[in-house]
């Protein structure tokens, strides 16, 4: 693969993950889509791309996902939809991003991975960043139920990424688990069938977050992901967050205060210095 073509690749790539947020956002925010249908519609379209993305493929290769990671891709779709009900899409993809790579890092230490100090003090600003979001009384402060839930859809996705990483060929991996996290989808929305809404303009959003932002996303990252290193992979997405914060500019008319830049400087800084020393440590 070419410089150029990897470039141009890993950008549609953030790119489309930054889309997911604003996609959602969109959706609950100026149509009647309730968040549970918007979650099935997603998985369900998401699902088609990736298989058809197999089929193009050809060769039959080993993976076909399982039903503990689809529990987590569930976990992390549903949470994420009915987070950003609250939300503004700035402040939710700053929190989804921030509790993936803090479950990374966590999971890092409980393997036996020992930190330098400048990991642990980039961990510990980190932390203080993302905490600083839920403290009570302080002006702007995102409702703390979509605050909460968004972490947990963070944290579901890290077990994802995590649980991948074992799998084989991650198309067909991906396909397999959002066509059973799909029916987990089914499931939701049929316990939640008195809330069911669903409008044309919704509809089309989810279908695109599913379709374009999801399935073809994941499966353009998957294609680059073999031409970087992990650490070079796990920075790359922490311009995820920005990316979202400016769509939302755009998109949502959504205003970005001094206090959630701070923040995200602490989060993702924080972030950064520890990836920045793992690479540091790898080198030598």
């Amino acid at each position: 693969m070419t410089a150029r073509r990897l470039i141009v690749l890993v950008l549609l790539s953030l790119l489309a993950f930054a889309g997911n947020s604003i996609l959602c956002r969109l959706a609950l925010k100026q149509t009647t889509i309730d968040p549970a249908s918007f979650t099935l519609l997603r998985l369900v379209s998401g699902a088609m791309v990736l298989w058809l993305a197999t089929l193009r493929a050809g060769e039959r290769q080993d993976g076909a996902g399982d039903w503990m990671s689809a529990g987590a891709l569930a976990a992390y779709a549903a949470g994420f939809s009915f987070a950003y009900v609250s939300i503004p899409a700035n402040t939710g993809a700053l929190l989804l991003f921030g509790s993936v790579q803090a479950t990374m890092i966590g999971h890092a230490i409980w393997s036996g991975e020992r930190l330098h100090h400048v990991q642990t003090a980039g961990l510990l600003i980190a932390m203080g960043g993302l905490l600083s979001l839920f403290l009570p009384g302080l002006q702007h402060a995102p409702p703390i139920g979509g605050a909460f839930l968004m972490c947990v859809a963070g944290i579901a996705w890290g077990v994802y990424s995590l649980r991948g990483r074992r799998s084989g060929d991650p198309t067909r991996t991906n396909a397999g688990n959002f066509l059973r996290a799909a029916l987990m989808a089914l499931v939701l929305s049929l316990v939640l069938h008195d809330t069911a809404a669903l409008d044309a303009a919704g509809v089309g959003y989810a279908i695109a977050s599913g379709a374009v932002t999801s399935g073809l996303g994941y499966a353009l990252w998957y294609a680059v992901l073999p031409s970087l290193k992990a650490s070079t992979a796990a920075t790359l997405q922490l311009s995820v967050p920005p990316l979202a914060a400016f769509g939302a500019v755009l998109f949502l008319d959504e205003a970005i205060s001094m206090r959630l830049i701070v923040a995200s400087v602490a989060i993702l800084g924080g972030i950064g210095l520890v990836l920045w020393q793992r690479r540091r440590s790898q080198r030598t």
